[in-house]
């Protein structure tokens, strides 16, 4: 079993422009962003490193992030994933909280409401859908 680290987050995204915001973000509110730019590295830093939160968008250069929210919960039932797409159809969104996230956040999210957000699903024992 591994300690998590409660500022420790993964971002999977491959758009280098919103790993850079996330990371800043996130950074000024002294959380550590780890980043993950595929499918296949996200499902390897998953499997190996403990995350107090995942960020994930819904489309991947390589595959569906919904997969692969679908694919961490069958060994991960507990880090809570928040999506930070521009895919923001109710579709999406229902697909989503349906594969196991538990909130979903549209492009462009004021970095407020992202930090309230990503604050909200990591200081929570018991993490509820929202979004």
């Amino acid at each position: 079993m591994c300690q998590i680290n409660q500022k420790l987050i993964l971002c999977i995204d491959d758009d280098e422009d919103t790993c850079d915001l996330i990371v800043a973000i996130l950074g000024m509110e002294g959380y550590q962003v780890d980043l993950a730019s595929s499918i296949a590295e996200g499902l390897e830093k998953t499997k190996h490193n403990c995350y107090t939160l995942i960020l994930l968008d819904v489309q991947l250069l390589d595959g569906s992030g919904i997969e692969l929210c679908r694919e961490i919960r069958l060994f991960d039932s507990k880090t809570p994933i928040l999506f930070y797409s521009g895919e923001g159809r109710e579709s999406h969104i229902q697909t989503a909280l349906a594969a196991g996230a538990q909130g979903f956040l549209i492009k462009p999210v004021d970095p407020d409401d992202l930090l309230k957000k990503v604050n909200a699903h990591t200081q929570k024992e018991e993490h509820l859908a929202t979004y």
